[in-house]
């Protein structure tokens, strides 16, 4: 469904390694169950502590890794009930091989444990911070532990000596030893800070998933504590060691209670597909799908192949891309790209949960990309009729200007001409007759001329207004109109043009055909929306889709979102209303 961003490398080794995780996971729960029989210290309940440490750490992580086998958090968590086990049952042997398997097992189990704490839940690491913590603890517990072993003498001059102690110097020792602890310490308070603040500045969703690191930074914190204490006094206080116990021990139980909880989480699939039941609304679904994933903040976005971008429910665009705590998971269907999700990344712990959520919608994500593909199709639609009334105003407003200063003009010089050639030789009366003939010939060709530039744009409604333009075209109406004008300024452009045509067209139409006595215009502007009636006492009959021009004045009030309706009952007179949303 997506890829889950972990390394392809660490990726590559636990695939080649699938088989070892099953096997150290029977090896350390042996181990700490053989260690409890084997050993017997009735006086070190401590012992019995860290074996069901051991046992939960292994526990929770072949569950981990069985649900997961690509995220390094169940094998870590494996080997460090492992590591702990192996010390746990070696150590208690007084021998060479038994102290220095200890020691380096008890010891690289904190190493893991840092490790586990990085990487958990996602399986990577996710900042650079996160890299300089994991290469101090490795440091202090690789090469400084080895380092440290090959100085450390025994305790008793009667136990044996590690197998590692070449040049035994105490005081080298312990100086090798308080690099070390300074180091871990530093490490392991920087994790629970960086844990703690990425808690915090987390959404409730992705708390819940890190509360497990969150217990885990606090045991860190008690164990740095320890560290502290154990340098500066001569023995730990008891209590300290029983807090220290009771809280790390509850770190698997934390893991496996965010188990528990992701696993009822699925149990939402059946009510989401109880709500997807039918049609389902692109908001709608958004909600249901945000319920099943228990993230409020849940993006849907639909692929449209043929704009090859994703868009919203209503058909608009968006960016869908991964940020900060944010992830995208593409949903396929029939092999086709449907939608995606935007979501909290937190979810990309659970990826049973997200691809069963995805399959369960399967359905209605397809039927609102459909949806929503036609809602971006009509919106293109709109978009070029209105791209296309613009760019005809636009050449009839062009049109307009060169007949007003070309043709026009060059009419009314041959007016001044003629007048002047009349003077000079009007005194024949057969020629002032021929020049009485050609000056009315061009007057009435100038009005002609007039008229259709009026017709392909009238100037003063750009000069002037819609009023003025409307009280102009109703003084030279060729029967009685009442005009109702309830305009407080001045209209958007593209508005005054629609409801100037509108009335002209409308007028025209009367004349020629309604039989009408008088007309009725009214233009107001209320409530949001430019509304333009026009209403006669005519013998009706007018049709949208006749030949009277109202389906061309239709395509301009909706190429501006508008609605254009028409009664007109035979004999009952014509009433022509446009409403135009105008904010």
């Amino acid at each position: 469904m997506v890829a889950r961003g972990r390394p392809e490398p660490l990726a590559a080794f636990l695939t080649r390694t699938r088989w070892v995780w099953p096997l150290l996971a029977l090896y350390g729960a042996g181990a700490a169950v053989a260690s409890l029989i084997v050993h017997d210290p009735p006086d070190h309940r401590e012992w019995t502590l860290i074996a069901l440490i051991s046992l939960s750490f292994v526990g929770c992580g072949a569950i981990a890794w069985y649900r997961e086998p690509l995220n390094p958090v169940g094998p870590l968590m494996i080997v460090f009930g492992v590591l702990r086990a192996t010390a746990l049952l070696v150590l208690p042997t007084l021998t060479a091989l038994g102290l220095t398997v200890g020691i380096l097992g008890q010891d690289l189990a904190i190493a893991v444990f840092v490790l586990l704490m990085l990487y958990f839940p996602t399986g990577q690491l996710g900042s650079p911070h996160d890299r300089w913590i994991a290469a101090a603890a490795i440091v202090a517990l690789g090469p400084l532990e080895l380092l440290w072993m090959s100085f450390l003498p025994p305790e008793d001059p009667s136990l044996p000596a590690n197998l590692l102690s070449f040049w035994p110097n105490a005081e080298t020792a312990d100086a090798i030893d308080s690099v070390q602890r300074a180091m871990l310490a530093s490490a392991q308070l920087a994790l629970a800070v960086l844990i703690a603040r990425r808690w915090w500045r987390s959404s409730s969703a992705r708390r819940r998933v890190l509360m497990p690191a969150l217990v885990g930074s606090i045991t860190l914190f008690f164990f740095t504590a320890i560290f502290i204490v154990d340098k500066i006094a001569e023995q730990i206080p008891r209590d300290l060691i029983w807090l220290y116990f009771v809280v790390f021990t509850s770190v698997p139980i934390a893991m496996l209670t965010q188990m528990v909880r992701a696993r009822f989480a699925h149990t939402g699939i059946g009510d989401l597909l109880v709500s997807l039941h039918g049609d389902v609304a692109p908001e709608r679904l958004r909600g249901a799908l945000a319920r099943a994933l228990h993230d409020p903040t849940l993006r849907v976005a639909y692929w449209l192949p043929e704009y090859e971008a994703y868009a919203d429910g209503d058909g608009q665009p968006v960016q869908v891309e991964p940020g900060p705590r944010r992830a995208v998971t593409p949903i396929d269907r029939d092999g086709k790209r449907i939608a995606a999700l935007e979501h909290d990344d937190a979810l990309l712990t659970d990826p049973w949960l997200l691809d069963a959520v995805t399959a369960a919608a399967g359905f209605a994500l397809e039927n609102a990309r459909l949806q929503a593909e036609l809602r971006a199709q009509l919106d293109e639609l709109r978009g070029s009729r209105a791209r296309i009334l613009a760019a005809t105003q636009d050449e009839r407003r062009r049109l307009e200007r060169n007949l007003h200063d070309g043709a026009q003009q060059r009419l009314v010089a041959l007016s001044l001409e003629l007048g002047i050639l009349e003077a000079r030789y009007g005194g024949d009366p057969e020629a002032r007759a021929q020049f009485a003939g050609l000056r009315g010939e061009l007057a009435g060709s100038l009005d002609e001329l007039r008229e259709l530039a009026r017709g392909l744009h009238p100037a003063v409604l750009t000069d002037h207004g819609l009023e003025i333009a409307l009280e102009g075209l109703v003084a030279r109406a060729s029967l009685p109109v009442a005009l109702d004008l309830r305009l407080s300024d001045r209209l958007p452009a593209a508005h005054e043009v629609a409801a100037y045509y509108l009335v002209s067209e409308s007028l025209t139409n009367v004349t020629k055909y309604a039989h009408a006595s008088s007309v009725s215009v009214e233009v107001a502007r209320t409530n949001g929306e430019l509304v333009v009636e026009v209403v006669d006492d005519g013998c009706g009959g007018a049709r949208e889709a006749g030949g009277s021009g109202l389906r061309g004045l239709a395509d301009r009030i909706e190429a501006l979102d508008g609605r254009l309706r028409v009664w007109s009952p035979e004999g009952g007179g014509t009433r022509v209303r446009a409403e135009i949303p105008c904010g």
